[in-house]
This record gives C-alpha cells, structure tokens and sequence, in this order.
C-alpha cells in the first residue's frame, strides 16, 4: 500500500494541478478513484499491522516484565550496611545492569509503538509514512531489547558458571546467540523493504505488480 500512494504522490506531483479536482463521467475525483480502488489493500494492510502488532506486543509485554525482574535483582547481593552491590566494580555486573535497563526502555518503546499502531485509525494516507515507521521502531526496539535481555542472562549467569563449568561458558553463550541470529535472518527482509520502503523517494512497482508483470 505504502508504494501505491507513493506512486499516487508521485504522478500528482507531475500532473497539473486544475486536473486533479476534475471528476470523470461519474463524478468521481482521482483521490476517489484511488480509495476506491484500493479498499481491499486497505483492508489487508490493516488487518496484517494489526496482527503483527498484537503477536509483537505480547513478547513486547513478556520482556518487559523478565527485564523489570532482573533489574531489581541484584547478583551477588549487595552490602548490609551500605546496601552496595558486592560485586560492583566486577565488568560482568556492569554489564548485567546496562543491558536489564536497557532491555527495559526498549521493550517498553516497542510495546509503545504498537500499541500506537493498534490504536491508530489506519487510513489510507497513513500507510505512507506514519505506520511504517512506527512499526520499524517497533521491530527495532524489539530486536534490541531480546539482544539486550540475553546479554543481561549471560552476564548474569556468568558468576554461576566461571568457576564449575568455565570450559563450557563460552559455546553456552554461542548456543544462546543462536535464537536472535534465526529472528534476525527471518525478519531482515521484512526490515529491509520497511527501511527502503520509508527513505526511498522515488516509488517502484508494488508486490502485486511485480507479480502481475512475472505471470
């Protein structure tokens, strides 16, 4: 939908002006012409944002609430007196913190951002920019905030194994890598067409066209 009206803003911009208010035989204006034609795009769009925005929102919700629990537990426990956190100064503690509150904010923007979809009207003109971006960040703060929380478990879990099983910390991060190496694979195509789809200017054959022009 997205480059239809791309394709729409485009040769609007190199028609002349006095014929974009002219209705044809029906008494429809192009800008009728074009909702009417593109209901049923519309229609799909919407209902695709709205169940991708669901099913992202739920994991969104799921992080947010492993990422608030991490950060307020502290490993190692902190100082009776001072209430410090015992291993402070250790690069792995550090590194726990950072990521917990870092998978807390992006989790929380991502749940934002489709909530924002979710509650958006969806219009036509919408699709142009509006919902596409919203639901690249949505995507984005997501990606980074299931980066973040896996980080924020290795560093966590690297006090439990650095002594007893020291040997074979290292190929359990690696395995755990491998979850977010398959999303971000199986989601890079969908990030790349949103990415051009929103900073590209100059439109292209949709989908559709280009499926039509094949056959």
């Amino acid at each position: 939908m997205q480059w239809e009206i791309k394709w729409f803003m485009y040769i609007k911009d190199i028609t002349p002006r006095y014929v974009l208010f002219l209705p044809n035989n029906d008494g429809k204006s192009p800008l009728d012409l074009f909702r009417e034609h593109h209901q049923n795009l519309v229609k799909e769009g919407t209902d695709w944002l709205n169940h991708t925005s669901e099913s992202c929102s739920v994991v969104a919700a799921l992080i947010a609430g492993v990422a608030f629990t991490t950060s307020t537990t502290i490993p190692g426990g902190t100082q009776e007196g001072s209430g410090k956190p015992y291993l402070q100064r250790h690069p792995a503690f550090n590194m726990f913190a950072l990521t917990s509150l870092l998978a807390l904010c992006c989790s929380i923007t991502s749940l934002t951002m489709f909530l924002a979809i979710l509650s958006s009207r969806q219009q036509p003109r919408d699709f142009r920019k509006d919902l596409p971006l919203k639901l690249l960040l949505g995507l984005s703060s997501l990606f980074i905030s299931i980066s973040s929380i896996l980080v924020s478990f290795s560093a966590a879990f690297f006090f439990v194994l650095k002594d007893s099983l020291e040997e074979v910390v290292f190929p359990l991060y690696a395995a755990a890598i491998l979850p977010l190496t398959f999303y971000a694979v199986a989601q890079f195509p969908l990030y790349a067409d949103l990415v051009r789809a929103i900073f590209k200017k100059d439109p292209q054959a949709s989908n559709r066209e280009s499926e039509k022009l094949i056959i």
